[in-house]
């Protein structure tokens, strides 16, 4: 059974009361004899699972291909180029000399 808020009309004292869906509640407050009026209130939502965080959603790359697959550690990284085999051209070297 759920539990609803009421509160009296006059002087404002809220009371739980556990009733079911269908039933009404039509007691009159329990210190002044006033009305009481259902309260309601946001449910609580418990977000379980991944895909709620900002950080679990894909970047979009606005041409909606999916994202590169990530390297495990069972497949070798990729390699960088090897530098080439001729250098490249620089300035002469200084020579020192003894004085």
């Amino acid at each position: 059974m759920p539990l609803y808020d009421y509160q009296c009309r006059s002087c404002k004292q809220i009371k739980e009361v556990r009733h079911g869906f269908k039933e009404t509640f039509a007691d009159p407050c329990a210190s002044c004899g006033g009305e009481m009026q259902r309260l309601f209130s946001a449910a609580p939502i418990v977000f379980k699972g991944s895909g709620f965080y900002v950080t679990d959603s894909r970047k979009s790359s606005g041409g909606g291909d999916a994202p590169a697959p990530k390297a495990d550690s069972t497949t070798p990284a990729a390699t960088t180029p090897a530098a080439p085999s001729t250098p490249a051209p620089s300035t002469p070297a200084k020579s020192e000399t003894a004085a």
